[in-house]
């Protein structure tokens, strides 16, 4: 890469770190380094929630979720507006009033201290792979662009962003957020203006292939359980998932207890309920107008580098044998593209027809032989197979502009350093609040536990560092994310509705999660074709039902010992 590149990368992320580093001071006590002493403007927190959302893993896998599926996953976020009016009205004046570190700390108050544990523990499990995906997603681009092996490339991202971490707070993982999300931005809007400006037929006849290619079907109304992404699933477990990850996941409720007031925090959700849906579509259409590209440029068989040269040195006759079909497949493709836009523009509708009927057979014909690739991979190393986390550096780096993709990786970098701190914080928040404070010293100095939250901060990092090289193989990583956050969402979900129930007891709670997680558990291996998206909403309901089941009696007096 050219040194330019690198320029643009190194002086952005010197300024994240040194502003960042800057901006940590004041936390010499918990409130200060967990919760920003509470003092944050609402915009600052929306933006540091939606920075979290458009992270590392949006910019890689939801790109190339893009190239690959279309726009039908933006239906994954339809419920997100009906989530956030909802918690804006129950769970956020709820845990604001509490002033509690963590959303769990209200759950013992309610019920009793296990329920409060065992919950904080489901967190800890979700976030923590979760956190290791975000920390893969930018590792997958360096061992992309310089065949480096994963793992070192975990390490040099993850070892700078666990020691900024350490050593930041809230405040600064907030304000690093506000930069990042205008850089975010920035990179997504000149990666569009390049891919329209370079587009070889006109955009309206390119959004016609992409059509014929069903690249941009948004809406699936079909009610299958076995489909990830429709329009009920959206709705329904979309805003089950979306209910429990920014009203009980500490990651997001760390962000809206540092606001000001109740109202600021309610308007921190609600410019993530204006503005995400809109800002998904623009990252799934960069990955559209990437596959569009790729119809007129030379497109690699294998996006992944590394595996397409470990599959010709393993089995040389089977590669070059598809690489032959491939590229017959591909030529053909490009030409009935080409006729097609020829074709419209003299007026000839019959001809415009028939061209995109032969570019949905060659289209098929380049599937075909990609999946047979795939799997001869598979079969060559022993590993997954799946590309689509690197279609989009393999374009960056390959035609973007001197300095845009140093600035798309910039933005990548930034974007892993931003929510990894930001999961870390939560992560070493619960396991101080929750478990250490809680259960091994009640009583201490404000110093000694910031002290052990940097050490948990450290320990959560080198999870995170670990999981990440397996993450990694796992496919598109904004999915692997929601698969690894809907196992447990659910069930959380569901106490967390429990406790605004009047009746509900400590024993329904309690079991209740149990049997939750338990039923997710249950579907998730018994039944793997029902797509994750609906274990949110199974989760819950089984909370509800088994947790009010075992509460029948007089409304239990709350809890009020910390």
């Amino acid at each position: 890469m050219h040194w330019i590149n690198w320029l643009v990368v190194a002086l952005y992320i010197s300024y994240l770190v040194i502003d960042g580093l800057r901006r940590s001071r004041g936390t010499a006590d918990l409130e200060g380094y967990f919760l920003a002493g509470r003092s944050l403007p609402w915009w600052a927190v929306g933006l540091s929630v939606m920075a979290t959302q458009l992270s590392a893993v949006t910019l890689i896998g939801t790109t190339g979720q893009g190239a690959t599926d279309g726009l039908r996953f933006v239906q994954f976020y339809f419920g997100l507006p009906i989530a956030m009016v909802i918690l804006g009205v129950t769970l956020v004046p709820f845990l604001h009033g509490a002033k509690v570190y963590t959303a769990y700390e209200y759950l013992e108050r309610r019920f009793d201290a296990k329920t409060r544990s065992l919950t904080s523990l489901l967190f800890l499990l979700s976030r923590g792979m979760s956190c290791s995906t975000i920390l893969a997603a930018p590792a997958v681009v360096f061992s992309a662009i310089f065949g480096w092996d994963l793992a070192w490339c975990v390490a040099l991202i993850g070892i700078p962003t666990i020691t900024y971490t350490v050593f930041g707070g809230v405040r600064a993982v907030a304000w690093a957020d506000v930069k990042q999300m205008v850089i975010v931005v920035a990179a997504l809007v000149s990666i569009v203006v390049v891919l329209v400006v370079r587009m070889p037929i006109p955009i309206d006849d390119a959004f016609r292939v992409a059509g014929a290619a069903g690249r941009l079907q948004v809406f699936d109304f079909s009610f299958d359980l076995t489909k990830t992404y429709t329009f009920w699933s959206g709705i329904i477990g979309g805003t089950f998932l979306m209910l429990s990850y920014f009203g009980t996941d500490q990651s997001q409720v760390q962000r809206y207890l540092s606001a000001k007031s109740v109202d600021e925090a309610r308007s921190s959700l609600l410019m993530s309920a204006y503005w995400k849906i809109p800002l998904q579509a623009m990252v799934l259409l960069v990955g559209v107008l990437v596959f569009l590209f790729f119809l007129f440029e030379p497109a690699p068989m294998l996006y992944n580098p590394t595996q397409a040269a470990q599959l010709r040195a393993a089995d040389s006759a089977t590669y070059q044998s598809l690489e032959s079909r491939y590229n017959i497949a591909i030529g053909q493709r490009t030409f009935a593209a080409r006729a097609a836009s020829t074709a419209q523009h003299a007026g000839n509708a019959d001809g415009a027809r028939v061209a995109l009927d032969l570019f949905k057979q060659t289209e098929q014909q380049v599937n075909e032989v990609r999946t047979q690739a795939l799997a001869a991979v598979t079969k060559a190393t022993g590993q997954p197979s799946r590309d689509v986390n690197y279609i989009i550096p393999r374009f960056v780096l390959g035609y973007l502009p001197l300095g845009l993709a140093g600035l798309f990786l910039a933005a990548v970098l930034g974007a892993a350093m931003s929510a990894i701190s930001a999961e870390l914080s939560s992560l070493s928040t619960a396991t101080v609040i929750d478990f250490y404070r809680r259960w091994y010293r009640p009583e201490a100095t404000d110093d000694h536990f910031l002290f052990v939250s940097r050490v948990a901060t450290a320990g959560w990092g080198v999870f995170a560092c670990v999981v990440a090289t397996y993450a990694a193989t796992l496919g598109s990583l904004i999915e692997v994310v929601n698969r690894f956050g809907s196992f447990f969402y659910g069930s959380i979900l569901g106490v967390f509705l429990l406790a605004m129930i009047a009746r509900s007891r400590a024993r329904g709670a309690f079991v209740g999660l149990l049997a939750g997680m338990a039923t997710v558990g249950a579907v998730s291996f018994g039944a793997p074709s029902v797509s994750f998206l609906w274990h949110n909403v199974i989760g819950a309901v089984t909370v509800l039902v088994v947790g009010s089941a075992l509460s029948w009696g007089p409304a239990p007096a709350l809890n009020t010992t910390r």
